[in-house]
């Protein structure tokens, strides 16, 4: 909200979350039914086009925050190079509020307004009449308009919300208090009334100026420069009548000039055209892509997951993990479609980035192989993938980047051997992969209760997790006890002999006693229930178990809070909260920090207590959703 809100400032369907929906199903519901049973001369085609055209916005919008969230990704032509941050989607999660308020007045007008009822589908006669309006007294009115909210007074207690947003983003463009916004109405209105009462509306100018609005408004706040130079240089008037992103971003950085709507003649004609508008607009069309220090490669993991991406649903991919999976069950139906596409479209290329951070000089970037959890199941699929993965790993080198490290499935010993695969086919690899089990078994070690004196350990004999594991576990004379003979035998052969003293293997579950149990990913329900109550269940593995056991505890997958300088961080990682990242992708951050010049996979270990030291010295520190309670 704003410093100090005032009157109507909150919408009045603020509480009712999604279910704000609901008000327009009966309006719906009604000019349908119109429709259908009127004469083809009687029907209201504006009242009949609200939903597909509410359907096409909502679509329309979030495009627009797809392409923006990639273009600025990936740093080419971007205009405010700051970071975005959780407090900004939460403040503009609810950005269709203006559409759904757009629909509600074009159901209610034409009810209200006979005129409005009859009005056919095209009329050029309105179209001029809309340009010229919108041009004269829509554009004038909110140059003015807009000068006097950056009055303190109004300002305080109203505009100062949207300019909470320094970094903006399309949907940045209609965050407004309520009131603000039926102002912003009001205007817009001129041209469309205007149109009824001279009998020159029709159903595709009315809803063409708020498509055209929205264009505008979205193309100003994308936050990257994508007007062409040629259009100013074929026509140097088109200054005066068309803004670009850069020239509005400046309105939002410096707060006092380009004050303009969409037509900059305004600011020039009152003296509040920022001076520094062209040169910027050059900037930002020369500005390139930043190299990245350090690559994390990470996949989908279903195709409701491609919505959680910072692509995706703003809101969504800003969710803490349990919210975020309740929202993502109850959006899988609807959204498979669209994902199942977009994956398919991806699928034939490569990885692509998904997010870019900063910390200190470090260019940070992330990126996603399109494939899902299942692909990695089945030889044909895991074939598939390896490719991809190579391919990504052969990218990363030629992009620049010093550390590559593999999250999810994407080091699995069935596909990589935890990445060694890739430097045993080019020793001479420059970037260095990081499986990062040093610093996820540091990160598992955190999460065991002091004064713990054995654990059971349950996972597959031969992975590499389990191993240094046991090895720090042993060094520690803490007992390690298995109930699998393959994994005891596995293990023993990791190990140094003088600590097979502390590991021991079971004749059976009825002699397990151990109330800390460390489990990979293929933890079952019936070995949860064989476990005594109060049992603390940690895993070690890349992914959580579905717990069964109400009177257990269940602890966090390895995982790390990211340092205060950690910058743009607003997605969350798969199911983990707010700034809190995976063990394997902090490692690689570490390393780069650290300039540590060796690889850390297949057999290769950087050192647990080494890799712990160095991250808490960088500003890391330690997670665990059990203590978060």
């Amino acid at each position: 909200m704003a410093s100090k809100p005032g009157p109507l400032s909150r919408w009045p369907w603020q509480d009712l979350g999604n279910y704000k929906y609901a008000l327009v199903a009966p309006w719906a519901v009604r000019s349908t039914y119109k429709f259908v049973t009127s004469g083809s001369g009687e029907r209201d085609l504006l009242a009949f086009a609200v939903l597909p055209v509410l359907l096409l916005r909502l679509l329309y919008s979030q495009l627009w925050i797809t392409v923006s969230r990639h273009q600025t990704g990936r740093s080419r032509h971007r205009i405010v190079d700051k970071s975005l941050d959780f407090d900004q989607v939460d403040r503009e999660r609810s950005w269709d509020d203006q559409i759904l308020l757009t629909a509600l007045l074009f159901y209610v007008v034409p009810a209200a307004v006979p005129a409005a009822q009859s009005v056919p589908w095209w009329n050029s006669k309105g179209l001029v009449v809309a340009a010229l309006l919108h041009a004269g007294p829509v554009e004038f009115l909110y140059y003015w308009l807009h000068r006097a909210l950056h009055h303190h007074f109004l300002y305080a207690r109203y505009h100062s919300h949207h300019h909470a947003s320094i970094v903006t983003e399309p949907i940045t463009s209609v965050i407004h208090p309520f009131a603000e916004e039926v102002v912003y109405f009001t205007l817009f209105a001129i041209p469309l009334l205007t149109m009824v009462g001279t009998g020159t509306a029709s159903v595709i100018v009315a809803n063409g100026y708020l498509i055209y609005i929205d264009f505008m408004n979205y193309l100003g706040h994308c936050n990257f420069e994508l007007v062409p130079k040629l259009l100013f240089d074929v026509f140097p008037p088109l200054k005066y009548l068309v803004y670009t992103p850069s020239f509005h971003s400046l309105h939002h950085t410096q707060f006092r000039t380009n004050y303009s709507l969409f037509m900059p003649l305004y600011d020039h004609l009152y003296g509040t055209a920022d001076k520094s508008s062209d040169d910027l607009y050059q900037r930002a069309l020369q500005c390139r892509e930043e190299a990245p220090d350090v690559v994390h490669l990470t996949h989908l993991t279903t195709p409701a997951s491609l919505l959680r991406l910072r692509l995706g649903f703003a809101s969504l991919a800003a969710a803490p993990a349990p919210l975020a999976s309740r929202r993502t069950s109850l959006l899988s139906a609807t959204a498979r479609p669209l994902t199942a596409l977009v994956a398919a479209l991806l699928g034939r290329t490569t990885a692509f980035r998904s997010e870019a951070n900063r910390l200190h000089k470090l260019n940070l970037e992330t990126w996603v192989v399109p494939t899902y959890t299942s692909q990695y199941q089945s030889k044909q699929g895991l074939y598939a993938v390896g490719r991809l993965v190579e391919k990504a790993v052969a990218d990363a080198e030629a992009s620049g980047a010093r550390v590559l490290t593999l999250g999810l499935l994407n080091q699995a010993n069935e596909l990589n051997k935890n990445g060694e695969l890739y430097v045993i086919r080019k020793p001479d690899l420059r970037t260095k992969i990081v499986d990062g089990t040093s610093l996820a078994a540091a990160a598992v070690l955190h999460m065991i209760p002091r004064g713990t004196a054995d654990v059971l350990l349950l996972g597959d004999a031969g992975g590499k997790m389990a191993a240094v594991l046991a090895s720090a576990l042993c060094e520690r004379e803490i007992q390690v006890q298995t109930v699998d003979k393959d994994l005891y035998e596995s293990l023993k052969q990791e190990l140094r002999p003088e600590t097979h003293e502390h590991l021991l293997l079971l004749s059976g579950w009825s002699h397990c006693s151990s109330k800390v149990w460390l489990v990979g990913d293929k933890l079952t329900g019936e070995e949860q229930r064989r476990a005594q109550a109060g049992v603390h269940f940690v895993p070690y593995s890349q992914f959580p178990p579905d717990g069964v056991r109400g009177d257990c505890v269940y602890h966090s997958t390895p995982a790390l809070v990211v340092p205060d300088a950690f910058e743009n961080l607003h997605a969350c990682e798969n199911w983990l909260p707010r700034r809190v990242m995976s063990a394997w992708r902090a490692a690689g951050i570490v390393h780069a920090l650290q300039g540590w010049d060796d690889h850390e996979c297949g057999a290769r270990v950087t050192g647990v207590d080494k890799a712990w030291r160095a991250a808490l010295a960088h500003g890391f520190r330690p997670y665990d959703r059990h203590d978060a309670k």
